[in-house]
């Protein structure tokens, strides 16, 4: 229903005095608009002021229903219940279908004598449609009626005009307060997911609550997830949900026939809106309409997919899409840990080394500080600018003597980059055992983010190596804030630049070499420090960071670290930051 209209067209034609009632009911409106981002607030507080400058009768709002060529009533006063609740009206047709169209209003004085007059009210007579237009396009109409001929005006029909942009730019700001918060759901249901993987450490326990807590997020009629069997080369039935009740299926799917077997050699989701039309589909369930696919990939292998199907024609929408998307990767390293932590459960059973075997599979899945065998002095801080952190860091155990060090961040604040952050560890930490050196890693990821790529999302990077036997730090940065280094007795930054992750498929980064001394000392911080200000709005600065680094340099790692969460907090007044502040310090043994 988005037809773009010249913006010339909604401009006021006659030139109005407006009373200064009219004016003061106006700013009332605007100011009564932009209170709340909850239509069923909005509208009703909106209708009831314009009443007060045009005495209508009859008044609904009418917006675009999701993936037809139809409208429906978002509001309405003075219509049968059978009308708001049933009635579609397509583009184009009616008055009210007519401005839509168009994106002109239609002012009719004698509905009997237009012939796209809908009757969806007995004794109407008069009728002004008015199209709601945000940014040149049409996302809804106003419309009025009254049952005495010629009612309307020519100034009315401006007044309503004036109401019309500002109910407009309200519905489009409700909708992208809904978006955040279906974000916000679907990393509260990716939160849950990994705190399961945690909890239980049994890939059944893991599926079963993912599907669970898939329902909250997606509200699908029929949903399984299948993993791969390579002994088969099929994919099994491991949870299926139909209409709410759990099912078990026993038959397998080939490895590359149906949405399943497309969406696995793909390695990517595939949406089907009419499944009828697909010669892909395999009728499993004669009631399904509409079907998504989306693999679950660990180190570019697929280990399952994920299937929900509809009874409704064109169900799933691209929001559907990333938000499985970003699920089903998270979901991947979660089965793949807790077969991990099985298997080696059952190996460690037989060499009676099960206590060993618990505390690698702790190592696997908590995140925590190496130990003292890498020859550093280790501390990580983050202090979190809202409940959940966009900030990450890792570390990476290459081997008995080197170890690789991750700070980064995602792009925006709080849910949405957190979920993003999620993903990029689960990518990081499947890309470790083949032991990139930094340079090759940030290529690697971004390679990674970047078939996969969400609109307006990427991260930062800082990725580096160290190898105790040699005493080799090796370091390379994606856009990241640039580490400090202590040595010889100066702090400078550590100057390498590069494209953040995710934006540019074919980027290339550059790599340095230090060979460090005992006492030298590696910061590395995210943006959060040294741009938190002061009440007089004064950046903190990488000046002053530079120098508490050199002041506290003979201490130990945690030391320093919260002598510069200290003077961070005493710089701001203690105020909340507004940024997630983000530290790891690395001192040389």
């Amino acid at each position: 229903m988005h037809h773009p209209i010249s913006m010339d067209s909604t401009k006021l034609n006659t030139k109005i005095d407006m009373p200064a009632e009219t004016l003061s009911i106006l700013a009332e409106i605007g100011q009564e608009i932009n209170s709340s981002l909850n239509l069923d607030e909005v509208l009703p507080n909106a209708a009831a002021l314009i009443k007060r400058l045009i005495d209508y009768e009859i008044f609904a709002v009418l917006l675009p229903e999701e993936g037809t060529n139809q409208m429906y009533f978002r509001f309405a006063i003075g219509h049968r219940a059978e009308v708001v609740e049933h009635w579609r009206i397509p583009i184009g047709e009616g008055i009210i279908g007519a401005a839509a169209s168009t994106g002109q209003p239609i002012r009719v004085g004698d509905v009997h004598a237009d012939p796209r007059y809908l009757n969806a009210v007995d004794g109407v007579r008069s009728e002004l449609a008015v199209p709601l237009v945000v940014r040149g396009r049409v996302i809804g109409v106003l419309d009025i009626e009254s049952k005495q001929p010629d009612y309307f005006t020519r100034d009315q029909q401006n007044i309503l005009m004036l109401v019309a942009s500002r109910i407009g730019t309200a519905i489009e700001n409700a909708k992208l307060f809904e978006h955040e918060r279906n974000q916000a759901e679907t990393l509260l249901l990716l939160n849950e997911v990994g705190r399961e993987a945690n909890s239980t450490l049994s890939v059944e326990e893991v599926l079963r609550r993912a599907a669970e807590l898939t329902k909250r997020l997606i509200d699908y009629q029929i949903f399984s997830i299948l993993l791969y069997d390579e002994a088969s080369n099929t994919f099994r039935h491991r949870v299926t949900v139909k209409f709410g009740q759990r099912v078990q299926e026993k038959f397998a799917v080939p490895a590359h026939e149906g949405i399943v077997g497309a969406a696995a050699s793909l390695k990517r989701a595939v949406v089907v809106p009419d499944v009828t039309l697909d010669p892909r589909y395999l009728r499993i369930n004669p009631e399904t309409r509409s079907e998504l696919a989306v693999p679950m990939l660990s180190k570019d292998r697929v280990v399952g997919v994920m299937d929900l199907e509809s009874p409704q024609l064109n169900y799933f929408t691209p929001d559907h899409v990333q938000a499985l998307s970003i699920l089903a990767a998270h979901l991947a390293v979660s089965i793949e840990n807790a077969r991990l932590y099985e298997k080696v459960a059952r190996d460690e059973a037989r060499m009676e080394r099960d206590l060993s075997a618990a505390r690698r599979i702790q190592g696997a899945l908590l995140p925590r500080l190496p130990g003292p065998e890498y020859g550093l002095d280790i501390a990580a801080r983050v202090v979190s600018s809202r409940e959940l952190s966009g900030d990450l860091y890792d570390f990476l155990r290459y081997g008995p003597q080197e170890l690789a060090i991750a700070v980064g961040d995602v792009s925006g604040k709080g849910s949405a980059a957190a979920l993003y952050g999620a993903v990029a560890i689960g990518t990081l930490r499947s890309l470790g055992p083949q032991k990139h050196r930094p340079a090759e890693m940030l290529r690697a990821i971004n390679g990674f983010l970047g078939e996969r790529r969400i609109e307006g999302r990427f991260m930062t990077l800082c990725f580096a190596t160290w190898h105790r036997g040699r005493k080799k730090l090796r370091v390379a940065n994606a856009g990241q804030e640039q580490p400090f280094l202590f040595h010889n007795g100066k702090c400078e930054r550590i100057m390498l630049e590069g494209f953040p992750l995710g934006m540019l498929e074919e980027s290339v980064y550059d790599q340095r070499s230090y060979i460090l001394n005992e006492g030298d000392v590696v910061v590395f911080h995210s943006d959060g420090i040294g741009d938190s200000q002061n009440p007089a709005l004064d950046f903190f600065g990488h000046e002053r960071l530079a120098e508490i680094i050199t002041a506290h340099h003979l201490q130990n790692a945690d030391t320093i670290a919260d002598h510069i969460l200290e003077a961070v907090d005493g710089f701001t007044g203690g105020a909340h930051p507004f940024d997630d502040r983000t530290l790891v310090v690395l001192k040389v043994k």
